[in-house]
């Protein structure tokens, strides 16, 4: 966030991650736990910190309203998605698989699908978000996976970059 100043890339006021991939193209990848997330605007230190070998050539979408294919890319890394966040029982989320019909589908915030699983005969996936850990399972919130465009949308825009 300190470093993409692209104009998708908006900071804490929001943004594509198609807009980092694309930075990520032509600027070095840093290491999480030498560039700490800090949830807040602040200066690029990124050429004072260790870099990677890593290298994004590119990004792709998963396939619009497929979650079969969505699991097949978890197998090899987190997706972003985005996903309609402005409901009070998405900001106010604690525990639980969440399944609100009041959670629309108007892409507004970002956040990162990690895995899914199943708990009795109930599919989730488990999204991470930038919140922090008061929000929600610790910073985590598990989304039934449901026909369609899922729960608040998230099967409408799911991206990973070509590493």
């Amino acid at each position: 966030m300190d470093c993409n100043h692209l104009s998708a890339c908006r900071g804490c006021s929001g943004g594509a991650p198609s807009s980092s991939y694309v930075f990520l193209e032509k600027n070095y990848h840093v290491e999480q736990s030498a560039y700490p997330y800090t949830a807040e605007d602040g200066t690029c230190q990124s050429d004072s910190k260790p870099h990677t070998d890593v290298i994004t050539t590119g990004y792709k979408s998963v396939t619009y309203n497929k979650p079969d294919l969505m699991k097949d890319q978890l197998a090899i890394q987190p997706l972003s998605v985005f996903v309609d966040g402005s409901s009070a029982a998405f900001r106010t989320y604690s525990s639980g698989i969440f399944n609100d019909p009041d959670c629309g589908v108007f892409m507004n915030h970002c956040t990162d699908v990690v895995g899914w699983g199943i708990e009795g005969d109930v599919e989730f996936w488990i999204m991470r978000n930038s919140w922090g850990t008061s929000w929600g399972e610790k910073g985590y919130m598990r989304l039934e996976i449901i026909k369609g465009a899922g729960v608040c949308g998230i099967h409408k825009q799911a991206q990973y970059p070509i590493v």
